[in-house]
C-alpha cells in the first residue's frame, strides 16, 4: 500500500521591500511521504521569495517532468521553474529550454560540492539562477514547521527573516550563479 501525502496549510504574509510586494497566500503544501520537513519548508522560502498570483505548487518528487513549483501566465505558458534541492544538470537545461526563467535553491552542508562541477556546465544558461541556502538557515527552518502554520516573510535588501508566532529565522541566500543578459 502506498504511503499518502501529509497535508500542510500556511497563512504566509510576505514582505519583500526587494520587490514591492506584499501579499498574504493560503498555501496547502502536499508533503511527499519521502519529504522531511527541511525540504518542506525550503519550498515555502522558495514560494515567499518568488510569491505572485500565478505561482503554484507543482508534483516535483511525485513527477520528474515538473518543477517544485511554477509560474504560468495566463495563457499556459511556462514563466518560471523554480526547483529546491540539488536537481541534475540535464533536467535543469530541459527546464531553461521550456521556462522564461529557471530558479534553483540549494540547500544542505553538500550544496557547495554540488555545485562544483556543475557550475561550467551550466554556465551557458542564461535564464538560469542558483541560491545557495546556509544549511544552519535550512535546518532553523524546518523546526518552523507544523502541520497549520501561521508565518512571516519579510525581505530586504538581500536579508531574509522568516518566522511564526514564537521564532525567527535569518536567511541570507547565496547567489551561486546570477542570471545573465
Amino acid at each position: 500500500m502506498a504511503l499518502k501525502s501529509t497535508i500542510y496549510k500556511a497563512a504566509l504574509q510576505v514582505s519583500d521591500m526587494d520587490r514591492s510586494y506584499y501579499a498574504e497566500h493560503s498555501l496547502t503544501v502536499a508533503r511527499h511521504p519521502s519529504e522531511t520537513d527541511e525540504r518542506t519548508m525550503m519550498r515555502i522560502l522558495a514560494f515567499a521569495l518568488n510569491a505572485h498570483e500565478h505561482l503554484a505548487f507543482a508534483r516535483g518528487l511525485s513527477d520528474t517532468d515538473e518543477p517544485d513549483l511554477w509560474q504560468k501566465d495566463l495563457s499556459g505558458a511556462l514563466e518560471h521553474w523554480i526547483e529546491v534541492g540539488q536537481p541534475d544538470d540535464k533536467p535543469l537545461l530541459r527546464a531553461c529550454g521550456r521556462a522564461a526563467r529557471v530558479t534553483v535553491y540549494a540547500y544542505a552542508t553538500s550544496a557547495a560540492l554540488w555545485w562544483k562541477p556543475l557550475n561550467a556546465t551550466l554556465a551557458r544558461a542564461k535564464n538560469l539562477v542558483v541560491w545557495r541556502i546556509p544549511a544552519a538557515s535550512s535546518r532553523d527552518l524546518a523546526g518552523l514547521a507544523a502541520r497549520n502554520m501561521q508565518l512571516q516573510c519579510t525581505v530586504q535588501e538581500g536579508q531574509v527573516w522568516f518566522s511564526d508566532a514564537t521564532r525567527t529565522v535569518q536567511i541570507e541566500p547565496v547567489a551561486l550563479k546570477r542570471e545573465r543578459s
